[in-house]
This record gives structure tokens, sequence and C-alpha cells, in this order.
């Protein structure tokens, strides 16, 4: 692999419930916009919590011909627009991208919508209420095969089924597949439909907020559900020079860890050991970061440990360095959510804002970090870290840099 090649982002897409594309998505986020509504994409009789982050304003043939869209599930859907808006917002003359050269690199942590629909077809009715023609397309895999092929990319093809910090390895392997020299254009990023399961599983675990995520504050309650995709076109610096591209941000590196024996919580010393990890791995100090993107969920739990684990990396500085939580506006868009984050992460180093942490009431002593509480900031961002950590134990950061030529 040859570390002297550099790894720049040119094309962001981005569909999420504050906003469908990178501008309307940005204008949002920085004006603390919440994505929270009632739910309306599944039935939610007999729970306390009503409330998520759907993307109400999608509407997959704004993106996708009418003819195709009846033949994907809504995950692909999601990965298909927001990688066209990534490609559109590239400027790049899809016509001349080498199709044996370019990859897709996806996340998710449920996969696609017709395995739930299946399930409660044969549930109610049996076999025999079951669509055989949906069958084709309840395979997880099918989400990444899906792009490859709308796009015609024939390079390599990956799913990463890693949870909520899948967006992270996608498009840190898409990272090195272009290091390595095996790419020259990476689609890298995550899409997640709204789950009926993971709704009902989150509320049998008790791990939902009735109305609102507080990430950070001292009477959290809890996550909210949501959904999205977010897409970023990865692609060799002296390529975006060549052509004259808008390069919003440099990908410098990241790092994977897996607590394996904590599989079903967040734990201090995993959180701890990603980060510092990512920073060895990119020759950077805890001295240099300038902005953290949270994992945040909004659980009492996971709030208090990632704080912690900050606060153990970055010693003397974890009150100096700005922390915030998308997941405040957006929900939990799990496989999709890292990859959102990491997208809004360029946004911040190329602009030099930073979005709000909503919904931040009281402060809490076991998270006493600086999480831009409630309005955004203005600061030079030369660093950024990305957090995602999920079920199972899968610990992610990426580290995203402001581009200087």
């Amino acid at each position: 692999m040859n570390n002297k090649i550099r790894i720049v982002v040119t094309g962001l897409g981005v569909i999420s419930a504050i906003g469908i594309g990178k501008k309307l998505f940005w204008e949002a986020a920085l004006s603390g916009t919440s994505g929270i509504s009632d739910i309306v994409s599944v039935d939610t009789t007999g729970f306390k919590c009503h409330r998520g982050g759907e993307a109400k304003d999608f509407n997959p043939e704004n993106f996708i011909p009418k003819r195709k869209v009846k033949y994907l599930g809504r995950a692909s859907q999601l990965a298909i627009s927001a990688a066209k808006l990534a490609i559109e917002d590239s400027g790049i003359v899809f016509k001349n991208i080498p199709k044996t050269r370019l990859g897709v690199l996806l996340g998710t942590t449920m996969g696609e919508k017709p395995v739930e629909e299946l399930i409660q077809s044969w549930v109610k009715g049996g076999l025999k209420d079951i669509d055989r023609r949906r069958i084709l397309q309840a395979s997880a895999n099918n989400i990444s095969a899906n792009v490859a092929l709308y796009f015609k990319a024939k390079a390599q093809n990956y799913l990463f089924p890693t949870a909520c910090a899948a967006g992270n390895y996608a498009i840190g392997y898409g990272f090195d597949l272009i290091r390595s020299s095996n790419l020259d254009f990476a689609l890298a990023g995550g899409a997640e439909p709204f789950s009926y399961t993971a709704y009902m599983g989150f509320q049998r675990l008790y791990a939902m907020a009735t109305d609102k995520c507080q990430p950070f504050d001292k009477n959290r309650k809890g996550m909210m559900l949501g959904e999205g995709s977010g897409m970023l076109l990865l692609e060799r610096l002296d390529s975006a020079l060549e052509r004259g591209a808008n390069i919003y941000a440099e990908i410098l590196g990241y790092s994977l860890s897996c607590d394996a024996h904590h599989p079903t919580a967040p734990e201090v010393g995993g959180i701890s050991m990603v980060m510092e990890k990512a920073l060895k791995e990119t020759n950077i100090t805890y001295k240099n970061v300038d902005y953290i993107c949270s994992h945040g969920t909004g659980t009492p739990m996971n709030d208090r440990i990632e704080s912690q684990a900050i606060k153990n990396v970055f010693k003397e500085r974890y009150k100096d360095i700005p922390v915030n939580s998308l997941k405040s506006m957006l929900g939990h868009s799990m496989g999709a959510a890292s990859a959102i984050e990491a997208l809004s992460c360029c946004l911040s180093v190329k602009e030099d804002l930073i979005p709000p942490t909503i919904n931040y009431e009281t402060p809490d002593p076991d998270c006493d970090i600086d999480c831009v509480a409630n309005v955004k900031r203005e600061k030079v961002v030369n660093i950024a870290l990305n957090n995602g950590f999920a079920f199972g134990g899968n610990n992610s950061c990426l580290v995203i840099k402001k581009f200087i030529k």
C-alpha cells in the first residue's frame, strides 16, 4: 500500500430526516432543526414511543426511474439516491469514469425492508401469503449490489453488516482500496430504512425515549430510531486536482476495534482504544484534534461511557474540544449513522462550522464535555474524529482533515 497517496472527498449525497441533499441537510443541521416526528411507516400501537426520524420527504422516483423502483427495497432506494446525489455533487463526468475502477462499499444494520415484510406475511398467513418476487429483494447484500448495478460499477463491491459502526467501516475500506491502487473511485457510505424489528427491539430493551433525544443531558431517556443514507465519493488527490474538483476534505485514516468481552454494551477501554489507535495510525496527537462527532445516542450508559473515554484520551483538553451529536436531530439511523456523520464532518472541516447538539437542558457531571449545546459553533476545524460504535463490540473512528494543497 502506498501511504503517500492522498484520498479526498469530492462528492456528498444524503437522504435524512432533516433534509434531502447536502444543501438542505446542512442548513437544517446548523440551525438545529429536529427531524423527529410521529412515525408513519410502521404501526406503533402498544408501544410507548410513537416518534422517530423518518425521511418523510424522500420519494425514490425523484432519483430512480419508476419502472426500476418497484424492483428495489427501500434500503437500495435510499442508497442509490444518495449515491446519485454524491456523483452529481462531485461534478464529475460520470461516463468518463472507468467502471472497472469504481467500487461500492456500503454499511447497514437490518438490511433490506422486504425481510420484515416476508416474515410478517408468514406469521399472519403462512407460506401461501409470501410473495416470491420479494424474496429476491430480501438479501442484505442486494443493497450494495443494486447500487453497483445501477451505476454499472464493476470493481469491488462490499456490504458491511457491522451495525451502527458500518458507515465508517465502508468509508475506511474504500480509503484502503484506493490507497492500494485497487480502485480509482469509491462510492462509500451506509443505508438504513426505518425498521419495525429494530423499533420493537429497542422498545423491549427500554432504550428509547418517548418524545426527544437528549444526548449528554442529565435527564436523557434514550435514543430515537431514524433512517436514511449518506454516501461519499472518494478519489485520489491527483485525480481531483486534474479535473478541478471541489474538495471537501481529506481522509487521513481510520481505526477499528472489537470489544469481544462486552458485546452488548459500550466499554470505556474499547472506545478509548479505537480513538487512540486512530490517532496513532494517522500520526497525529490528541492535541491536534479540533472536533469530535460523537456516537452520542442519548442512552444513559452510552453517553456516560463515551464521555469518559474522551476524558481518557484527551486528558487536560477534554473540555476544550467541541463534541456534538447529530442523533439529537436525526435519530439513530444505525447502519447509515456514521456515514451521515462522516458527511457532516466533511462539511465542518470545509466550512469551519459545527452543528449543535439540540435538546440539551441540564448538565450532567458524568458528561462534562463541551457538547455544543443547542447552537452551532464557528470554529476552525483542521482535524475531526468521527466515532461509530455498535452492538457486537464493533468500534470505529474515522479521521477527517481539512484539505490543504
